[in-house]
């Protein structure tokens, strides 16, 4: 596996771009928007909310011109407004709805139905909104208020919900603070900045004043790291690959899981170039090295949390690799029960798999050939992809559309490098 490409927009930076355009003075343009089944949902529900929003196809993702309405200047929706399965969406749109002076429904798909939210309920009715669940899981029905500003202090790290109270205290009167138990991913914090706001940051602590104004912006979205965890995993686990993926989000509360490929054997390189829109962008070049046992202790998973199903690949299709996690007892309630369904999948292609109530154990591979079922799950119809390439017999997976969620054309993709 030789070459280079390109992976589209980074998901949770595209939902925060549009719907940070949509609160600001002007309007913004967005270049590099995914174009995938989250991400249109985030902009019909602004539409809905009153956001005028023009949208072009190109090379590299959609390019939108967003007019905004500024701060607290959404209207009421005629409509329940579909966050289809995005959960990242549900939660910061529940931060917005919180404060305007108006009822709002927000529903989603089956699978988002089932999905938590207590913890973003929480702090949005602690600072003045209404807000009724179907036990604690959507829809949820939030009449807004005027906002008074909390000091909030999560029990579990959460990047989405750290957003949703951000959002909500930018229209709150006075400063919200969010003392996080460990640091979480900073896009809210960068793309605020990016769109004016001025930010207090203090290791897991932030801090937003209330009563500012936005401003529009030219912005591109970097590539998701997210997505090309996926081909690292590839050319890590496929003897005799060299790849170079450009133009990917370089974040650093996103990158930790590099030392975790590299603690498994992968050669990577990482090269800055610029800082676009608040997020520093470059490329990554990897390298196919003798893949080695690795254990992601409890301590590493609220940074990584999303590409454990990559690296999960990467030990399933290769000899000799392994992977342990524990304290990830949150990928429970992500798009699948991604712990159970997970194991599942890898013992249907016939690799070992022990599950345990946080986590699992992943023995070396390579896969022997069958089924899997990635429960419509994004990542895990990728992660069964990957491990596939190394199989000695086919594997059939199905629920693959899922993969449009956040990489549409990701098989086109896998194709081009020679898998059938």
């Amino acid at each position: 596996m030789q070459g280079s490409l390109r992976v589209p927009g980074d998901k949770s930076i595209s939902h925060r771009y549009a719907l940070l355009a949509a609160l600001a003075d002007g309007a913004s343009r967005i270049e590099g928007y995914l174009p995938g089944e989250d991400c249109a949902a985030t902009l019909a529900c602004l539409e809905g909310l009153g956001v005028r929003i023009a949208r072009q196809a190109g090379a590299h993702g959609l390019t939108l011109a967003i007019e905004g309405r500024g701060v607290r200047g959404l209207q009421a929706s005629s409509r329940p407004l579909d966050a289809a399965n995005s959960g990242t969406l549900m939660r910061l749109l529940a931060g917005l709805a919180a404060a305007h002076p108006f009822r709002t429904v927000i529903g989603g798909d089956e699978s988002l139905s089932r999905r938590p939210m207590r913890r973003v309920i929480a702090p949005l009715t602690s600072m003045g909104a209404t807000i009724d669940s179907r036990d604690g899981c959507p829809p949820l029905t939030i009449d807004g208020a005027d906002l008074r500003a909390i000091d909030h202090a999560p029990e579990v790290p959460s990047a989405q919900v750290k957003s949703a109270v951000l959002l909500a205290g930018l229209h709150a009167a006075g400063r919200t603070t969010v003392r996080e138990p460990a640091p979480t991913r900073d896009h809210t914090e960068r793309a605020l900045e990016a769109f004016g706001a001025r930010v207090e940051r203090d290791g897991p602590r932030v801090a937003i004043e209330g009563g500012q104004r936005l401003r529009a912006i030219d912005c591109t979205v970097p590539g998701d790291f997210s997505s090309a965890v996926f081909w690292l995993a590839l050319a890590a686990g496929t003897p005799g690959s060299s790849l170079t993926i450009e133009g990917v989000g370089l974040n650093p509360t996103r990158t930790a899981v590099l030392d975790v490929f590299r603690r498994a054997g992968a050669a990577i390189e990482t090269a800055p170039e610029r800082t676009a829109g608040g997020e520093p962008v470059g490329s990554l070049h990897v390298q196919f090295g003798d893949v080695r046992p690795v254990e992601i202790l409890p301590a590493e998973v609220p940074g990584l949390i999303d590409e454990i199903p990559a690296l999960a690949a990467l030990a399933a299709m290769t000899e000799g690799g392994a992977l342990t996690v524990r304290g990830a007892g949150e990928l429970r309630v992500k798009e699948s029960d991604r712990i159970t369904m997970l194991a599942r999948g890898f013992r249907s292609m016939g690799v070992t798999v022990d599950e345990f109530a946080d986590g699992f154990h992943i023995e070396g591979g390579p896969p022997r050939g069958g089924d899997a079922d990635a429960a419509g799950d994004h990542r895990l119809a990728m992660a069964f992809a990957i491990a596939a390439t190394r199989a000695r017999s086919p594997i059939a997976i199905t629920g693959t559309e899922s993969a449009a969620v956040s990489y549409p054309g990701f098989f086109d993709e896998l194709h081009r490098f020679g898998a059938r």
